[in-house]
């Protein structure tokens, strides 16, 4: 009976010095390496055999290992009837946060991960539209004698004309060279009506304007010089005047034109419009 006491006193005692047992691993590993090293180092001067330092290293090695399964055996055996079981609690996997991502951003109108993808019935066909009439300008309307062959011609009243002072501006537009031409502005007399100056988008010097009042009418003249030609394209030709304060009304007022082009003679005349459209 004293030999069984003594035997569970030991096995106590073995319990709980290898439960306070704490090997020094980095030590001892620590001394074999250097114990290796000395070995292997070509000026060290062995003291013994070879085949004794190795037997001494390995049976360092193998007390060291034995030393330590023993005191692994002791402790595991001492504590795997008292220490409670754990479980190890594993977190979910983090969501990404959207601005630590390198993914291009999802459109909205496409399904977000882990979202299912949304049917949407298709809307009505759209109606197809006629299309609009187109911005450019349109060419303005002829008037009757306004045009012949490669002459065309327009008259209008200046839109910055006021209660005081107007212009009369006579657009003439030609596709071939002019030889000769004469143009001739009739302004109403229709009270107060002065000539103020004149001016046409051509040299002055291929030119002879007399403005004189003739017949109940301003009338401004312009005459192409022998010798001078008119090259194809759009030129304005203009007269100035007072007139009695208030709106004046041009409906009196007329223009003609003559020329020569390609040796055919030409002519054009018509009246000119107020700057809102009516002659």
């Amino acid at each position: 009976m004293r030999q069984q006491d003594a035997h569970d006193e030991l096995r106590a005692r073995l319990h709980e010095a290898a439960g306070q047992h704490e090997p020094d691993r980095a030590r001892i590993l620590a001394r074999i390496e250097r114990g290796m090293a000395e070995q292997t180092r070509p000026d060290h001067r062995a003291t013994r055999p070879p085949a004794l330092g190795w037997v001494r290293v390995v049976s360092a090695t193998a007390a060291v290992a034995c030393v330590l399964g023993l005191g692994g055996y002791a402790v595991a055996s001492a504590v795997r009837d008292d220490a409670p079981e754990q479980t190890v609690a594993t977190t979910a996997t983090p969501e990404p946060s959207p601005d630590a991502t390198t993914r291009a951003p999802i459109h909205p109108s496409a399904p977000q991960p882990g979202e299912t993808p949304r049917t949407e019935k298709p809307r009505t066909t759209p109606t197809a539209k006629a299309p609009s009439a187109t911005a450019t300008a349109q060419p303005p309307v002829t008037a009757p004698g306004a045009e012949d062959g490669p002459l065309w011609s327009a008259g209008a009243v200046d839109p910055h004309s006021n209660d005081f002072w107007a212009q009369s501006n006579l657009t003439l537009r030609t596709s071939e060279e002019l030889t000769a031409l004469t143009v001739r502005l009739k302004i109403a007399q229709t009270g107060g009506v002065a000539s103020t100056g004149a001016w046409r988008a051509l040299p002055e010097d291929d030119f002879t304007l007399t403005t004189e009042e003739k017949d109940g009418f301003l009338v401004y003249t312009w005459t192409l010089k022998e010798g001078r030609k008119v090259p194809a394209g759009e030129w304005v030709f203009a007269g100035q005047y007072n007139h009695q304060r208030g709106g004046r009304n041009a409906a009196g007022d007329r223009y003609t034109a003559t020329a020569t082009a390609g040796g055919e003679q030409l002519a054009v005349k018509g009246d000119f419009t107020s700057p809102d459209g009516d002659s």
